[in-house]
């Protein structure tokens, strides 16, 4: 009763007791009773007319004059909260003045936008400040694949500078739809071919087989409406390197894999009722690989990537809905594992490979 409630009295509110009762077809006392027994959810005003009563709006700010990356991002959203998990239905972002969104954060960014739209949030995205975010947001196609309930501030642009140069920089591959029905082998290709550019030829077998198993990914566990992307950049900073990142909506990889771990994987199962369970599987997907819900040999593992990632001084980070696990790559081996828990929810997976070139 409370949703059907809610959703008329969006639609129509300041309603009394008896039209609230009619339209939803229940009993007028019970509904009466039901609506003052959750006084958190409906006022009533002299008239005897009910209303939602209405969250604030969220203000998530995007702190100026730095480049924000994935760990700053989720640092601004932990500072206000989780949105998608807020009672609030409208959540703004606010960029301030020189603030400048590196694509790993811009990848979560569109994500949990569109994220938000779908769940009937209104969104904003406020670039008033921070023109120049907006313009290179414009140029890697960040506005092509937002969902256009989200409202962009001063104003969405009209025509899209990444259709209008897609492949005229070396330097960028603009976001591009991840098609589960697909084997995506246009943007795979041209995901490899921006890499080998800006690297060297000899990787080119090792970063279509990333790039490939990032993108496989997406389709075996996704699962969602939601399209996933993918993008690349090379950046010129202290330490040149290139910038990969796959994302999708959908189901995550530890969601994906618990209904068959006890059956396929049992040494995992006899893991299930530590508290960080989650994260020990995701972690064993991500260095030890052939683990799927298939069991071995089929769907999710990253067992070439794995392989493959030795072959460069590298940086995984692979981030579900409430966590994050980042793996270091030195000397084809794995030095460094870090976990970052208790992210407010993006749904999904977003992966993001940095290729240090130097």
């Amino acid at each position: 009763m409370l949703q059907r409630i809610k959703t008329l009295l969006t639609e129509s509110p300041n309603l009394k007791g008896r039209e609230i009762a009619k339209e939803i077809g229940e009993d007028r006392k019970a509904v009466n009773a039901f609506l003052h027994a959750n006084a958190e959810h409906f006022v009533q005003d002299d008239a005897y007319c009910w209303r939602l009563i209405t969250p604030p709006a969220m203000e998530i700010t995007f702190e100026g004059d730095q480049w924000v990356d994935c760990d700053s991002f989720e640092a601004s959203l932990k500072h206000a909260g989780s949105p998608l998990d807020a009672p609030c239905a409208c959540v703004n972002f606010v960029l301030q003045k020189k603030c400048k969104i590196l694509l790993d954060a811009a990848a979560r960014f569109l994500a949990l936008c569109n994220q938000l739209a779908d769940d009937g949030k209104a969104t904003i995205i406020d670039f008033s400040e921070c023109k120049t975010t907006m313009h290179y947001f414009d140029r890697i196609g960040f506005f092509d694949h937002l969902d256009e309930r989200v409202t962009v501030m001063p104003n969405r642009p009209n025509v899209s500078k990444a259709a209008t140069y897609k492949g005229n920089s070396d330097a960028v591959v603009e976001f591009g739809s991840v098609d589960p029905s697909s084997g995506n082998k246009e943007l795979i290709n041209q995901l490899t071919d921006r890499f080998v550019q800006q690297s060297d030829e000899r990787f080119e077998a090792a970063a279509s087989t990333v790039f490939g198993e990032f993108i496989r990914n997406v389709k075996d566990h996704s699962e969602s409406k939601l399209e996933g992307f993918a993008a690349l950049q090379k950046y010129a900073g202290h330490r040149k390197h290139i910038q990969t990142v796959v994302s999708d909506s959908g189901l995550g990889i530890f969601a994906t894999l618990l209904p068959s771990i006890e059956a396929h994987h049992p040494k995992l199962f006899s893991l299930h009722n530590q508290a960080d369970y989650a994260q020990q599987v995701v972690t064993a997907v991500l260095t030890q690989g052939e683990i799927s819900r298939f069991g071995s040999g089929r769907g999710l593992g990253f067992k070439s990537t794995r392989k493959q990632a030795g072959k460069f001084n590298a940086r995984l980070s692979v981030r579900q809905t409430n966590f994050s696990i980042d793996l270091q790559y030195i000397g084809g081996i794995v030095k460094d594992i870090r976990i970052a828990n208790d992210l407010p929810t993006i749904r999904g997976t977003h992966l993001c490979f940095d290729f240090f070139v130097d």
